[in-house]
């Protein structure tokens, strides 16, 4: 029951953290740049996608085709390439996106717990750092393979993945406060 409580009142920590970081401060902005004749390249994307949400790669190349290894190492000698998240018109922030990100705080929380109560920790420093070394590791697996194999800028990198960790500590914070070990 403790690793419960623990686990949600950590992820309200944590969903406390993230929406402070995201909504007042300017880490979320951070790596983002402007596209310029933007006008002209939604009505190309429209046309281009189908109108259909989706992630995007280009330029494109056929898992199929065995050739399309070497095609792509050619082509992207002289083409540019990168991701592209298309959203259409109405697919904005919704409750039910609020909804699934403290979900998954609340799994990432719980499993944070968990791991705690069996690492037999006592001093509340060691348990509040154990949980952010998860938080450290979790932050590094997706941000830096998006630098790495993507491109991703390196300041959208590093801020992520501080705000990621950034999550953790607080979750483990509180975490640390109420896993404590029970006195024998």
């Amino acid at each position: 029951m403790r690793i419960l409580i623990a686990g949600i009142v950590g992820a309200i920590a944590m969903f406390v953290w993230m929406s402070i970081a995201h909504l007042a401060t300017p880490l979320a902005t951070i790596g983002f740049s402007q596209i310029h004749h933007e006008d002209q390249l939604m009505s190309t994307m429209r046309s281009a996608v189908d109108d259909k949400q989706g992630l995007y790669f280009y330029p494109w190349m056929n898992p199929k085709d065995p050739n399309a290894m070497k095609a792509q190492e050619e082509k992207l000698k002289t083409e540019p390439h990168g991701l592209l998240i298309y959203n259409p018109a109405g697919a904005g922030m919704s409750a039910s996106m609020m909804i699934a990100e403290f979900a998954k705080e609340a799994a990432i929380s719980l499993i944070s717990a968990f791991l705690l109560a069996q690492a037999m920790l006592a001093g509340y420093i060691a348990r509040a750092g154990f949980v952010a070394l998860i938080g450290l590791a979790a932050a590094m697996t997706t941000n830096v393979s998006y630098l790495v194999w993507y491109g991703f800028p390196a300041s959208y990198t590093l801020a992520y993945g501080f705000i990621d960790f950034m999550g953790y500590v607080v979750a483990g914070l509180v975490i640390a406060a109420i896993l404590r070990p029970k006195m024998a």
